[in-house]
């Protein structure tokens, strides 16, 4: 048994044009019983009517307006969907040459893809040009499709200056309108603010998915149209929410995608012309490459970060990070000489960070980053000072953010364990092994793992290696990354 045809599906449009070109039905009445049908705009109707995909529509509507000289139009699928939309949000602005390329193809007027709140949308010279002009029907089109009229005279003498101003004052009118304010894109800076702050201490997938709803909101808007600084303070609130999606993807183990994530923050970085947002880009790549074990990746990203002029602290993060992978690499001397470029850059740092929270990096993470260093470069004395001191700074901070305590401690773990210390290393551990699993992150799991793979290589028969290495299975069994992996989700994300 046939399943029913879903009412407004293909299936059901293309019956529906079938059988009322087999009655004798003229395009035209299609298209009018498409509308009334399926309630669609007059521009999507006509192209149902004639049974074409947007892409298809496209490359007719391209092709038609290559004959009329300086009105040439590049159409692709996106493109026109976004005609057959306005004048909705997120929709594109026709011009009278796009109308009447559309109406070719067609086999219409330009006027029958028009309806009334298209009509109100436009300025009284757009309509002017439309109704005093038609197109040519193309060959094959149906003969009850309407009749073109004969175009009225060109406008001479004074009316064609009339005219002149009539268009000049209607762009001025669109360039004039903006679809934000700068009090909004004030509010939409501080929401992104308050996002990098809330992920220090928040449940990562529910910032996630805040984070993804405010980024569309932004996306949004630049779809429509603004003053060009307003569209680049846009872009940059753009960047910043792509890169802490590239963060946050990256601590829930998915390094592809927080790759892609940051390919689109550095475009935005790029059409900003926004320093700062480059160098924190950069930082974000270079932690989504560190992470993937592309460390060589890693350093370069970290090193052309450091090349802008910025604020804050971001050359303070930049120059960890390339320690972080210097020393991943073995590479001692290169590791070090990049903890004392960020001792450096924190000294003749100037400004604040603008928008902080993951985003920043205050002297807690700095040390935290520092004592990782000198624990893989053997300094393990020097390491578990480190641990102290950032624990320390961490206590005095205004935000206490767990995913740094939890690294610190697994430094102070793998540096007790290096002198020999099990029991400490044990103790050292009891913080994060009481982590909620909503906060057990890929780069907690991770460190765990390889540090529970060096004690049990150390102490492979000791009860405390044992009791370690079970403890840490459970961790990592129950943690965010393995949450997500596990849940069907709704094909959102």
């Amino acid at each position: 048994m046939n399943a029913p045809v879903k009412p407004g599906s293909k299936a059901d449009r293309d019956a529906l044009r079938q059988t009322m070109a087999a009655a004798g039905c003229a395009t035209a009445d299609i298209a009018v019983e498409m509308r009334a049908r399926y309630r669609m705009r007059p521009r999507e109707a006509w192209r149902h009517a004639h049974g074409w995909t947007l892409q298809e529509a496209a490359d007719r509507i391209t092709q038609a307006s290559s004959s009329r000289p300086g009105e040439s139009v590049a159409a692709d699928a996106s493109l026109v969907g976004k005609w057959e939309k306005w004048p909705a949000p997120s929709s594109r602005r026709q011009s009278a040459a796009v109308l009447f390329a559309m109406a070719e193809v067609f086999g219409c007027r330009a006027t029958d893809l028009l309806d009334l709140a298209d009509r109100r949308s436009l300025s009284e010279a757009d309509l002017r040009v439309l109704n005093s002009q038609s197109t040519v029907a193309l060959p094959g089109a149906s003969a009850k499709a309407p009749l073109p009229t004969a175009p009225s005279p060109a406008p001479t003498g004074s009316d064609l200056v009339r005219l002149a101003a009539d268009e000049s004052a209607t762009w001025a009118q669109w360039a004039e309108a903006s679809n934000v304010g700068d009090i909004a894109i004030e509010q939409l800076t501080a929401e992104t603010r308050a996002l990098a702050a809330d992920y220090l201490v928040s449940h990562p997938v529910e910032l996630f998915v805040r984070t993804r709803t405010l980024r569309d909101r932004v996306f949004a808007l630049l779809e429509g149209h603004q003053y060009p600084r307003q569209s680049a303070d846009l872009y940059v609130v753009a960047g910043y929410l792509c890169g802490l999606l590239a963060w946050m993807s990256s601590d829930l183990g998915q390094l592809r995608d927080a790759d892609t994530q940051g390919r689109t923050a550095w475009l935005c970085a790029e059409l900003s012309g926004h320093d700062d947002l480059r160098a924190w880009v950069l930082s974000t790549r270079s932690k989504v490459a560190f992470w993937d074990g592309r460390m060589q990746d890693a350093i370069n990203f970290a090193r052309r970060g450091s090349t802008y002029r910025t604020t804050g602290s971001v050359k303070v993060m930049l120059a960890c990070q390339e320690a972080d992978a210097w020393s991943e690499l073995g590479a001692v001397d290169e590791a070090l000489a990049a903890v004392g470029l960020a001792e450096d850059a924190r000294n003749t740092a100037v400004g604040e960070d603008d928008i902080g929270g993951i985003f920043a990096c205050p002297p807690a993470r700095q040390e935290n980053y520092a004592a990782a260093v000198q624990q893989r470069v053997g300094q393990a004395p020097n390491a578990l000072r480190a641990t102290e001191n950032a624990l320390a700074l961490l206590a005095v901070q205004p935000v206490q953010a767990y995913g740094t305590e939890a690294q610190i401690h697994i430094i102070q773990a793998a540096a007790h364990l290096a002198t020999g210390e099990a029991e400490g290393a044990l103790e050292a551990l009891a913080p994060v092994l009481s982590l909620p699993p909503d906060h057990r992150l890929a780069t907690v799991t991770h460190r765990l793992k390889e540090l529970g793979a060096d004690m049990s290589r150390k102490y492979s028969a000791g009860t405390a290696a044992v009791g370690l290495r079970a403890a840490i299975e459970a961790f990592c069994a129950d943690s965010a990354p393995r949450h997500l992996a596990l849940s069907p989700g709704d094909g959102s994300a």
